[in-house]
């Protein structure tokens, strides 16, 4: 059996950017981070070896790569040409809450097909081809942000060039900034699950928009002031930033927000929180918040009706959690 994982994902600033439709003409980056919440794949040798069986929210089990009703699978598992093994997926979060949980399935697959076949593959790598097999073969309206950071894990900045390599950079602080950061991030669940490609496709093509495309572009202003600010140790930039980013990201497509979402928002920031977003393309999902320890009560307590999560950054990104040769 081998077993397999990558870390989801939150986005501080600069999400819209990795979007072709922007990237590709202006340049985009995100400064973001994976947390220790995860998606895992297991594998091993099916006893009909002319058969596969996936087990995900359902039950499938084809005898040909066409008959397979889950479309991840079934473009991953034809690339690489598998037949007679079963796999699972298994999931620390639901999907469709703003986590990036569809690029984390991918390159966790992509990263169990390597090691099934025996095959090293680097973290470049995996969110490359994860990035071809969702953009370009399955042709979801998403950017590159997801699988980079699932590739890659922890605290990262990411520059996408208009020819469509992309950058990854770590922030480094001091060992009590990373901590301080940690601590000062309240994360709460709103609930529902969101459409993301129907939320970025509207976003893609709103570069069309000068106005949209201006906001685009200031939000990567900030991103690369807050990757600035945190290398220097200026934790508490992050409060402010996250604010001017999430006002600007809700102007770019009607689904992003919603009168709850606005409202909860507002109460955090009356109790003293700082900044704030809305984690994902939009309408659902996880909120983010920067506070101080000292008004951290005062916040849990005005969202009391809301189920909080513990914040830890992963710094693992793709990872093989177990590997068993002999039992594949």
């Amino acid at each position: 059996m081998i077993i397999t994982r990558a870390p989801f994902r939150v986005s501080f600033c600069g999400g819209g950017s990795d979007l072709p439709s922007f990237y590709e003409q202006y340049g985009g980056c995100v400064l973001g981070t994976t947390i220790r919440k995860y998606m895992y794949l297991t594998i091993h040798n099916y006893f009909h070896r002319n058969q596969i069986r996936l087990k995900y929210s359902q039950t499938e089990t084809v005898k040909n790569y066409d008959e397979i009703e889950h479309k991840y699978f079934k473009q991953c598992l034809k690339d690489f040409g598998i037949m007679g093994v079963e796999i699972s997926s298994m999931a620390d979060i639901p999907s469709g809450t703003g986590l990036g949980s569809s690029s984390s399935f991918t390159v966790a697959l992509l990263h169990l097909l390597h090691t099934y076949k025996g095959e090293y593959v680097s973290k470049y790598k995996l969110a490359k081809d994860a990035c071809e097999v969702e953009i370009d073969k399955l042709g979801e309206p998403i950017g590159k942000q997801d699988q980079f950071a699932a590739a890659f894990g922890g605290l990262k900045f990411y520059e996408f060039q208009s020819s469509g390599f992309v950058n990854v950079e770590p922030i480094i602080m001091k060992p009590e900034s990373y901590k301080e950061l940690e601590d000062n991030i309240l994360m709460f669940y709103i609930g529902g699950v969101h459409s993301a490609s129907a939320i970025l496709k509207e976003q893609s093509q709103s570069v069309k928009s000068k106005h949209k495309t201006k906001v685009q572009q200031q939000m990567c202003h900030l991103t690369r002031t807050l990757k600035e600010e945190l290398q220097k140790n200026h934790v508490d930039a992050m409060g402010e930033l996250l604010h001017e980013n999430w006002m600007l990201k809700k102007s770019l497509a009607s689904g992003i927000s919603n009168p709850f979402i606005d409202e909860t928002y507002e109460k955090a920031m009356n109790a003293g929180a700082l900044g704030g977003k809305l984690l994902g393309a939009g309408g659902a999902g996880f909120m983010i918040f920067y506070v101080k320890p000292e008004q951290q009560e005062k916040v849990r307590k005005g969202l009391s009706h809301l189920r909080e999560m513990n914040f830890e950054m992963d710094n693992s990104g793709a990872s093989i959690v177990f590997f068993d040769k002999e039992n594949i």
